[in-house]
């Protein structure tokens, strides 16, 4: 058997898993790089029976699945993964498993960068390094709001962080109820109220169909001048040329962001001069306790395959 392991940016998949537990004469290979298009990766992975991914960093279109002659097991870490094209795979009859994985991170990255900006941490870092001391006046968050665009595990536990602060909890999503929101202690506007009225907004929803762009420009535009915006979902819940030019000019305060339309972040890449903004190379799961579990459970799930009994299959929706 030919296993490979994709995108282990830090390289640590060897070492996270026992994978001396696969069968008898696999080869295990692990690329640290992602590929540079569609072309190269169809022609580095030819070869392998499984793959294991990492979740929404290569994408398997149906054309990169076509082009894999030999693909038996596809494994992604994660539950879910938007990246693959489950039809394509079932089609080929190829099982998609997934894996287990620890919900806390990205709550708490998101405090993280909302820390970072209302307390002006990289500013301050970068400007005590360079022989200066104090620039600039940090934010309290007691008694401001914190407004939540979605009220999910993730929203309701950035929720709690919130409280805890003193702050006022605010949320709005497509299908929050009042009810829901009670039970979170937190207050249901609708959607322009939510983005006039808070000082800190925090993005966390599902990316679908329905949800693609589903904060723009208008809601960029109701903000306060000093609003902080965060994202650290998915890129494509947001309006990025909307969000860049509120941020340009200087219409809200700033921005933290940990995730975006094109990963790695392109060295050209505009993100990268904006003013205001704290940025994160989409670290929200990425801990030692989460690859534990991913690469353990993706063990699990080659194993489990290859004795006829696959587990935790991910099916088109």
């Amino acid at each position: 058997m030919s296993v490979a392991i994709l995108d282990d940016y830090q390289s640590v998949a060897r070492d996270l898993a026992d994978w001396s537990r696969l069968p008898p004469g696999s080869a295990l290979t692990v690329f640290d790089q992602p590929f540079a298009d569609l072309d190269s990766a169809a022609a580095a992975l030819a070869p392998f029976d499984v793959l294991v991914i990492m979740r929404e960093r290569t994408p398997f279109p149906a054309a990169l699945i076509d082009r894999l002659p030999a693909l038996k097991l596809l494994v992604t870490t994660g539950a879910r993964n938007n990246a693959i094209d489950l039809n394509a795979c079932a089609a080929r009859g190829i099982p998609v498993s997934g894996t287990g994985m620890i919900g806390t991170p990205t709550a708490e990255l998101t405090w993280g960068l909302i820390l970072a900006l209302t307390k002006r941490i990289t500013v301050e870092e970068r400007a005590l390094r360079a022989g200066q001391w104090q620039t600039g006046l940090t934010d309290g968050l007691g008694g401001r709001r914190l407004g939540l665009v979605g009220l999910g595990k993730l929203g309701t536990q950035v929720a709690r962080v919130g409280q805890a602060f003193g702050m006022e909890v605010a949320a709005w999503s497509p299908n929050l109820t009042d009810e829901r929101a009670a039970a979170a202690g937190v207050a249901r506007l609708d959607k322009a109220d939510l983005f006039a009225s808070s000082d800190v907004v925090s993005v966390h929803l599902v990316l679908s169909e329905r949800t693609q762009g589903i904060v723009g420009a208008a809601d960029f535009a109701a903000m306060k001048p000093t609003g902080l915006f965060v994202n650290t979902s998915r890129a494509g819940l947001v309006d990025e040329a909307a969000l860049m030019a509120a941020l340009r000019e200087g219409r809200i305060g700033g921005a933290g962001i940990d995730v975006f339309p094109v990963e790695p972040l392109p060295a050209d890449s505009p993100w990268r001069d904006l003013p205001n903004t704290v940025l994160t190379p989409h670290l929200g799961y990425v801990t030692r306790q989460n690859y534990a579990v991913f690469y353990r459970d993706a063990l699990d799930d080659i194993l489990a395959w290859q004795a006829g009994a696959p587990v935790r299959l991910l099916s088109a929706r």
